[in-house]
């Protein structure tokens, strides 16, 4: 079926029910960002395969929107629909909840499944029908009678991180949780966040393609732990451990209910944001609830020290790994057919022979050309570009391994490049040492340490639409938060300051529409700097080593402070690296970390 014919079969639904309006988002009943194919709802009604997106289906229109990550690949999924693409962000594009103020009428009805909506989004649409005098309906699921070869939910065996490995135990993370409820004197905890629950647990799962997570809620009491997860993914290792720490299992589809009869014998802590509509409803109907930050998420964001070693180890290895790949792909280019997936298996081939691999972390973005103008771009068999002996190969991959979760971003001169390219390489590169040589106030925010990255480009007039920066879990999601890098956050979305110990992703790029995309990423370790009269300063350690291609640099658009920061990263990866190569490619390593001469030159102006 086409989009459209599956939206006039919501529409017959959505007429049955007396619903205008149906809102479909691309969450899972987690709040989590990347989900299993069971929850891929909004992508079967659009055809848009955007990790962020709502969808909005009215009795005659449908809108979409979703941020600028995706801006080109959803235009080109959404071709041929009747569903409107909304642009968040941009001038003149409403927010969904400017849209639904404007245009849901007294006694209309809008629609969605509560439990994939968070109980903060759910909130606010509360308040704007209201409003308007519309009712809402949190209880039908749009696919259901639809979606006929709907994926089952996923079920794969729950494995263990050893506590050696992760560095503190499942007793000691919860002596840290039941701590930081009782500073907010709350009698329970509410998680559904999966990563949450798969750190606190020291557990971890298959239910999501490259996230180590299994699909799973956990009630915290003073002296008790209620885990919720599927039957058939306990094994009798796992059995046995909840069985010695007092957890108590409970069958995953069992929660709403469970949550309905249980008595609660005090206040119960959760995040709205993190916490489905559904959920929430019945919590605080039954107890009074504390809203707070998950204290889980901040704990797993700042790493512990062995965490720190074992991911200093797994960067270098993974760096390896990628450099190898990068000297076959310089090395080959033109000589012999390369194609972005071909590319990629390369690089995937490369990463799953080292030692402690478990899965990727994210399917390999490989994109020559025009492709990499889109961030998130996905090449398939059928639809998929070769590699030209000009232009850029942008690779964005990153890997899961019993020791740390990889991200890495290298953009490669595949031959020829015009000036303008070389131009945005090399502001993107600046941009890129200017956040990893960073020195700032503890307290400072992502929203300060974007202009570290942004300057550069802004001085030309050029920007991205996206995030400057991450957080990154341990064996756990690639996105994480609470930090990030950003130059404004939007409602609902979190600025806190900066922690040693926090990991962050330094990843400036330039997206030109139909010709290319560069983005530079190297990930950083946040490490206590110089205290004084001042206060105490922080700074960032990379993590990842791996050259940064000078057959794409322009030194006019450097200072040779810049040149200096090049040349230091490079001393350093080759350093770092060298024992890993020898004969042809240790010769190539010491030619591409080679440093640049310091040439005391003006800065090409606008």
């Amino acid at each position: 079926m086409t989009a459209n014919e599956k939206l006039a079969l919501l529409r017959l639904k959505m007429q049955d029910e007396g619903i205008d309006w149906f809102l479909i988002g691309s969450s899972d009943y987690h709040a989590s960002e990347y989900v299993g194919d069971f929850f891929k709802v909004s992508e079967f009604f659009s055809g848009c395969t955007s990790d962020n997106v709502l969808l909005l289906i009215g009795r005659e229109n449908a809108y979409l929107w979703t941020d600028g990550r995706y801006f080109i690949s959803a235009a080109k999924e959404l071709a041929g629909s009747s569903i409107t693409l909304m642009k968040s962000g941009e001038k003149g594009v409403p927010t969904l909840e400017e849209f639904l103020r404007e245009n849901v009428k007294k006694g209309e009805t809008l629609a969605f499944d509560g439990r994939t909506i968070n109980a903060e989004a759910g909130a606010a649409y509360d308040d704007i029908l209201m409003e308007a005098g519309a009712s809402l309906i949190t209880d039908i699921d749009p696919a259901d009678g639809i979606w006929k070869d709907r994926p089952a939910l996923p079920v794969h065996p729950i494995f263990l991180v050893p506590d050696e490995l992760a560095g503190a135990s499942f007793a000691e993370k919860l002596e840290a949780v039941r701590g930081a409820m009782a500073e907010k004197k709350a009698d329970y905890l509410m998680l559904s966040r999966l990563d949450d629950i798969a750190w606190l647990t020291n557990a971890r799962g298959n239910d999501i393609f490259c996230n180590p997570v299994m699909l799973a809620y956990a009630l915290v009491g003073k002296d008790s732990f209620h885990l919720f997860t599927e039957e058939e993914e306990v094994t009798d290792e796992f059995d046995d451990y909840c069985a010695d720490r007092d957890i108590t299992l409970h069958p995953y589809e069992t929660v709403l209910d469970f949550l309905e009869g249980f008595s609660f014998d005090g206040s119960v802590m959760l995040e709205k944001s993190a916490t489905s509509d559904a959920i929430y409803q019945i919590i605080a109907n039954k107890a009074d609830v504390v809203l707070a930050a998950n204290p889980t998420e901040r704990m797993k964001a700042v790493k512990n020290p062995v965490e720190i070693e074992n991911i200093k180890k797994t960067y270098l290895m993974d760096s390896v790994a990628l450099t190898h790949f990068i000297y076959w792909f310089k090395t080959n280019v033109g000589k012999m057919k390369i194609t972005e997936l071909s590319a990629a298996e390369n690089l995937d081939a490369r990463r799953a022979a080292l030692p402690g691999y478990i899965e990727l972390s994210f399917p390999t973005i490989s994109a020559y050309g025009a492709n990499a103008a889109m961030a998130h771009y996905a090449a398939t068999e059928e639809n998929q570009a070769e590699v030209e002996p000009h232009g850029f190969l942008l690779v964005d991959s990153g890997g899961q391994y019993m020791g740390g979760t990889t991200d890495v971003t290298r953009t490669m001169a595949a031959g020829e490049l015009t000036a303008e390219e070389k131009r945005d390489f090399t502001l993107t590169l600046v941009a890129n040492l200017n956040l990893l040589n960073a020195r700032f106030l503890y307290g400072a925010t992502g929203k300060v340490l974007d202009t570290y990255a942004r300057s550069p480009l802004w001085e030309y007039g050029i920007n991205y639409n996206h995030g400057t920066g991450h957080g990154i879990g341990y064996i756990l999601n690639v996105h994480e938060g609470p930090q990030n890098i950003r130059w404004k956050f939007n409602p609902g979305q979190k600025e806190v300051p900066f922690e040693a110990g926090m990991i962050i992703s330094d990843e400036p790029g330039v997206y030109i529409e139909g010709k290319y995309g560069i983005r530079i990423e190297t990930i950083l370790l946040t490490e206590a700097g110089i205290e004084n009269e001042y206060g105490q300063f922080l700074k960032f350690l990379p993590l990842t080593w791996a050259p940064i291609d000078l057959d794409a640099v322009d030194t006019a658009y450097m200072q040779p402070r810049d040149i200096a920061r090049l040349n230091d990263y490079h001393a350093k990866t080759f350093e770092k690296l060298a024992p890993y190569f020898e004969g042809e490619e240790l010769a190539w390593l010491r030619e591409a970390t080679r440093p640049l001469p310091l040439i005391d030159k003006l800065t090409k102006q606008l």
